[in-house]
């Protein structure tokens, strides 16, 4: 089982970043994915949620109306895009697969990715 999350880089405030999460040995469609995120010195977060079968979306208060997240079936993929990012959206971003959505978040995380790293310059 493996995620990877990729899409990250360096964006002026104002931008647009998409990340992409890619599961291989398990099929993302039977998962609630959360995207999570840690920003320097600090505790890791929930960002967005998107439930199995349904498709249920959920968003952190900090990310509505900025972020999407969407998943792609046939691709085994989810993603995340960011539109208006801010300074205080920098950090690691990881992707991990779980039973159902908390929230925001992706509740009992049967497998996590290695992250992706995001840099928004203000």
């Amino acid at each position: 089982v493996q995620l990877v999350e990729s899409g990250g880089g360096l964006v002026q405030s104002g931008g647009s970043l998409r990340l992409s999460c890619a599961a291989s040995g398990i099929n993302l469609e039977f998962y609630a994915v959360g995207w999570f995120r840690q920003g320097p010195g600090k505790e890791r977060e929930g960002v967005s949620c998107i439930s199995s079968v349904a498709g249920r979306t959920a968003y952190a208060d900090s990310v509505k109306g900025r972020f999407t997240i969407s998943r792609h079936n046939a691709d085994n993929t989810v993603y995340l895009q960011m539109n208006t990012l801010e300074p205080e959206d920098t950090g690691v971003y990881f992707c991990s697969a779980g039973s159902y959505c908390l929230g925001h978040e992706s509740a009992l995380p049967y497998s996590w990715g290695q992250g992706t790293q995001v840099t928004v310059s203000s």
